[in-house]
Parts: structure tokens; C-alpha cells; sequence
């Protein structure tokens, strides 16, 4: 509670920087090490009451595949070891049409697809509902999707979905060598892997039955001659505008595809939490023969996945220092700019190619074969430096308030041995001036406010986050598995309590985050987010400061489940406020159903 409210108080002075958007079988893979995350340290009071965490082995996969990365390396996938696999998954179809505009549906459609038309009920991941039988027709995507929504723990969840991803490069050794470091090729030779995920037949249905318009969610480009031209013609991209452009050598890019495409904003939602970075998308559908984009560099991570026909890609390292890990995207580039590809390689589906902010490239479809894949991009603006921009201006201002060495003058004289005149003087006051420099600037970590400032990019990215997809038995106990319904005239199945013997948990991990503002606490919660980049406003809950122990025991104790009666509240009232709350909210699950009283 201390620690929050001192938070609030540091933060009274400043803000910190808000991020902008980001915008397995045979294979190789190019990737960089993640920096270690910060663990953060557990209140004694609510320590006390957490139960220790079982550490679960990730399941894997058997795969053949190889891995190549751009230091030239070529890897075997990793020996297995015996008894890390979960069951088999139980394969279930999984819808790969986007939805035609909600308002435009009738409500019963709305319902059997698990939406709203306002959109404020998650639907719930891919899974098995009523036939446990093996299909042998499905995808590798969509059995893992169907295992998913058998894994309880939203953490593992996002831990097996990357895994499948990178499949059969290891994902520890993925961050630990090729993060930030290398670019990656995963060659599959299963055309099927991502079957599910986005097609150009959702494209077209998209076109079709979704208000999409030009510049704000479909881009048509060309890169002919060393020129790049985009062509958007005002408002909506009706199908004949775009298949035409598309006829004339235009490739189609597609924003923010998750705000249309139920899988895929269930695949990224899954996936930002493994990052803890927003995870973006755009997809490119590119004509036979042709190119749609210069080459160039981007700010993000950025995996891509060939979806349909082939690509033939090639990718460069930054041509300085000062590109490496690129904190801005580079404008079109020529081909005069570019030296060796370290890359140079078609792809086809079920590939995966990755590569670092800052890496150049550039692709373009040949052999009469068109391409449509989809690049993930993640990390965009989430570096040590941006971090720092936030923590500096506020040391400094708690440093001059706090400490009288920061408000001692400046000598009279500095301006004659300081300045790039003088860069070359030896003159000992100059010496002298650079060492208290130095001394001060070493304090400033003691007035730091590391952790309110943690708070505020945690709480930029809930906001930045998309919904959550939740899993049927999220669903099941959460109050969105609750049976009230209208029928026969008036509300039935009202009625349904929590009560002080009711255990409960937070509906997945990340998904809120406890932040002191102005000397209240606030929580922030994803659950109402929309599927387009902030739409909507950040969405928060007032905690009282006699609940916040408590608040932060679920916070820390999820997966494991905490009894509302054990919660560290000074009164039952309390206790049930608090609980009742988050489970209204769709922020909590409970271990069973609820019954009605």
C-alpha cells in the first residue's frame, strides 16, 4: 500500500512516455535474446497468504525440421525430453471466415458465434464443445488451438502458443542467442501449418460484409522501377476497387486484421501476454510478379507467416550502429543503399521468417504465383532507453527537492573552461566540474522512481492490449457462464452470489494492473478494450485502500485459487465488495459454478 501511494506521489510530478502502436516441421530460425524481466517483490502481508506456484514442464512437439539463422548456423532441433508432452489435443474446426458487420447480423448468429454487437463479451478460444472425437482433417493451428483451450493457466498458454510458433527452435534458446540479434528461418514443408489463421477467401469476405475503407484499414501499393506509389482512392474498399488495384500490380495490405478476424485477434491475444509487448498485425497480399513495397527497415519484432503461394524475400543487416534495434522506421530505401542479404530465400506456407528491428528487406512474388502472409510485430518503442526518458526527468526533480546538492549554484566562472570551446583545455577546474557532474549524475539512482514508473508502462499496456479470448471453462466460470437469461416475459436464474466460502481467481494473468494516481488506487482491466487500437478510453475500477492487500494477493496468486473468506480485508463487507466487483466485472472466475441462493 506504502509503495503505491509513494508511487502516485512521484508520479504527481511527471508522466511517463505513452508507447505508440506497433504497428513446426522442417525450417530455419533467426532471432535475439529477450532482456530478463524484472520480478517483482511480494508484500510480506500478502506473500503469507499466496500458495507456492507449481513450475509445469511446457508440452512439445516431435518435429524433423531444421533451423538456420543469418550468423550462417543451422541447428537440429533439441532431443525431446521423455514425458514433456501433454495429451493429444483433441483437433476442433475452427471458424476461418471473418465475421460480416455485427450490426448487420441477426442475434442468434451473433450468439452461436460467441459476439456481441457491442462487443463487450469475449468469445471464447477455439476448442472442443461437444465432439471429443479426433478429426484427422484439421490443421496444425487448429490443434493447438483446441490444446489450448484445454490449459488452464493463461501463462502456459502463451508460453505453448509460441512454442508452436518458433517449432522445432526452442524458444529459450530463441531468446537467449537470436532475439534483438539474428534473422530466422523456419522451413517447414507443411503448406498446412497455419491453415485457419487468414486466407485471401476471408479477405474477400471481408470486402464483402465489413465497412473497410481505403487508408484507414486497406493500403494498395507498388514498387515499380525503384519507386514505391500507394493508391488508395477515397472511402470505402469495396471489393471492385480492390480486386481491381490488385489486377493492376497493386499489393493489398490490410491493417490491424484482429479488428475483423476472430482467430487472429485470438492468436494475438494469446500471444501479447507472452511478450508482455503489444502484439500487432497486418497482412499483405501480394499479385504474381510483382512488388508492393521499397526496401526499408521497421521498429518492431517482426515474424512473418507465409499463409498462401510463395515469396521471395531478402533480408539485410542494419548498414550502421546507429540502426541497430531502430527506434523508427526508415523511409524507402534504394537498391544503391543495400549491401549482401544475410537472407535470401522464397518462402512458402507454413514458413516462418523473423527478424530484428533495424534488419532491411524486401520481397517481392515471382513464377506467376501470388503471396498472402501475416507479420506479427511486437516490441515496438519497449526498450532500457525508453524506459530511462521517464525515469530521469522525475529523479531529477525528486533529486532538487530532496537533497540540497542538487540546488547548490553552478561555479561563477564555468562558462570559461565549459562548452565545446574549451572541450580540449586542461584546465583543472574543468576536471574538477566533470567529476561533480559525474557524482551527481551516480545519486540520481537513489531518487529513482523505478517502480511508479513500471506502473505507468504497465498500466499504457493494458490499454495498449487487445481482449482477452477466453477459454471455455473461463467462459463456464466466469459471469459470463452465468444462465440468467430473459424468458417468458421477465428474468430468470437471478440470483447468483459469492459468498465468503467461494474460491476464486483472476480470470487470466495480465490482464489488470494496480496503480496509484493522485493517492488513490486504481485498477485497470483489458476485459473492455476493443479490438481496435484505443478506441475505446482506458478502463478502470477505484480500490479502496482497506482492499488493496487483498487485490494484491489475487493479482500474485493466480493460477492458484484464493478463498474470498481468506482475503486480507479488515471486514467480511469488504471481502465480498471486493470480490463481487471484479466477478461482475468479468475479472474473476470462480472454482466451481456459482448456484443460485
Amino acid at each position: 500500500m506504502d509503495e503505491l501511494r509513494n508511487s502516485a506521489a512521484l508520479l504527481r510530478r511527471g508522466r511517463g512516455r505513452r508507447r505508440r502502436q506497433p504497428q513446426p516441421r522442417g525450417g530455419s530460425v533467426l532471432a535475439l535474446p529477450l532482456r530478463p524481466r524484472k520480478i517483482r517483490r511480494h508484500r510480506r502481508s500478502a506473500a503469507s497468504r499466496v500458495a507456492a506456484l507449481r513450475a509445469r514442464a511446457l508440452p512439445s512437439e516431435d518435429s524433423d525440421s531444421k533451423v538456420e539463422s543469418s550468423a550462417g548456423a543451422r541447428e537440429e532441433p533439441a532431443e525431446r525430453r521423455e514425458g514433456s508432452r501433454l495429451a493429444e489435443p483433441v483437433p476442433v474446426p475452427v471458424p476461418v471466415h471473418p465475421r460480416p458487420a455485427l450490426a448487420s447480423l441477426p442475434r442468434r448468429l451473433l450468439e452461436r458465434a460467441g459476439l456481441s454487437r457491442d462487443q463487450g463479451s469475449p468469445a471464447p478460444l477455439p476448442g472442443p464443445h461437444v465432439d471429443d472425437r479426433e478429426r484427422p482433417g484439421d490443421s496444425p493451428l487448429r490443434q493447438v488451438l483446441a490444446e489450448l483451450n484445454g490449459i488452464p493457466s493463461s501463462r502456459r498458454r502463451a508460453a505453448r502458443l509460441f512454442e508452436w510458433l518458433l517449432a522445432p527452435l526452442p524458444p529459450d534458446h530463441f531468446y537467449r542467442r537470436l532475439w534483438e540479434r539474428e534473422a530466422v528461418l523456419v522451413r517447414r514443408q507443411d503448406h498446412g501449418y497455419y491453415e485457419g489463421l487468414f486466407s485471401t477467401a476471408d479477405l474477400d469476405s471481408m470486402l464483402r460484409y465489413e465497412d473497410v475503407h481505403f487508408g484507414q484499414h486497406l493500403d494498395a501499393a507498388r514498387y515499380v522501377d525503384g519507386r514505391r506509389e500507394t493508391l488508395n482512392p477515397p472511402g470505402r474498399a469495396l471489393p471492385a476497387a480492390a480486386w481491381s488495384l490488385y489486377q493492376a500490380g497493386c499489393s493489398l495490405r490490410l491493417l490491424c486484421p484482429q479488428a475483423f478476424s476472430l482467430t487472429v485477434w485470438q492468436f494475438l491475444a494469446v500471444l501479447q501476454e507472452q511478450f508482455g509487448s503489444m502484439a500487432g498485425s497486418n497482412v499483405y497480399l501480394t499479385p504474381p510478379n510483382s512488388q508492393g513495397f521499397a526496401p526499408h527497415y521497421d521498429d518492431i519484432e517482426a515474424f512473418v507467416l507465409q499463409l498462401e503461394g510463395r515469396k521471395l524475400w531478402r533480408v539485410y543487416r542494419p548498414r550502421d550502429t546507429s540502426e541497430e534495434l531502430a527506434l523508427t522506421s526508415s523511409p524507402n530505401l534504394s537498391q544503391e543503399d543495400l549491401g549482401e542479404p544475410v537472407l535470401q530465400t522464397v518462402l512458402e506456407p507454413g514458413d516462418l521468417l523473423y527478424f530484428p528491428r533495424g534488419f532491411i528487406h524486401q520481397a517481392e512474388c515471382q513464377d506467376g504465383v501470388h503471396s498472402l502472409h501475416l507479420t506479427l510485430s511486437t516490441y515496438q518503442r519497449n526498450t532500457w532507453g525508453d524506459f530511462l526518458e521517464a525515469v530521469v526527468p522525475l529523479a531529477v526533480q525528486a533529486a532538487v527537492e530532496e537533497n540540497v546538492e542538487f540546488r547548490r549554484g553552478l561555479p561563477r566562472d564555468f562558462m570559461d573552461y565549459m562548452g565545446a570551446q574549451h572541450s580540449d583545455s586542461k584546465d583543472p577546474r574543468r576536471t574538477a566540474f566533470m567529476e561533480k557532474v559525474r557524482v551527481l549524475v551516480a545519486r540520481l539512482g537513489h531518487f529513482a522512481p523505478v517502480d511508479a514508473v513500471a506502473d505507468q508502462r504497465a498500466k499504457d499496456f493494458i490499454h495498449d492490449s487487445l481482449p482477452p479470448a477466453l477459454t471455455d471453462r473461463e467462459r463456464a466460470l466466469s459471469v459470463h457462464g452465468l444462465p440468467i437469461r430473459w424468458e417468458a416475459g421477465e428474468p430468470v436464474n437471478v440470483g447468483a452470489q459469492l459468498t465468503t466460502e467461494t474460491e476464486v481467481h483472476m480470470l487470466q494473468d495480465g490482464i489488470a494492473r494496480l496503480v496509484g494516481e493522485g493517492g488513490r488506487l486504481f485498477l485497470y482491466y483489458t476485459v473492455e478494450n476493443s479490438r481496435v487500437y484505443h478506441l475505446e478510453e482506458p478502463k478502470c475500477l477505484e480500490v479502496y485502500p482497506q482492499q488493496a492487500d487483498a487485490m494484491e494477493l489475487l493479482l500474485r496468486s493466480y493460477p492458484e485459487f484464493v478463498r474470498v473468506g481468506d482475503l486480507p480485508c479488515d471486514s467480511v463487507e469488504d471481502q465480498l465488495s471486493l470480490a463481487t466487483m471484479l466477478y461482475d466485472k468479468g475479472l474473476l472466475l470462480t472454482k466451481t459454478p456459482l448456484v443460485l441462493s
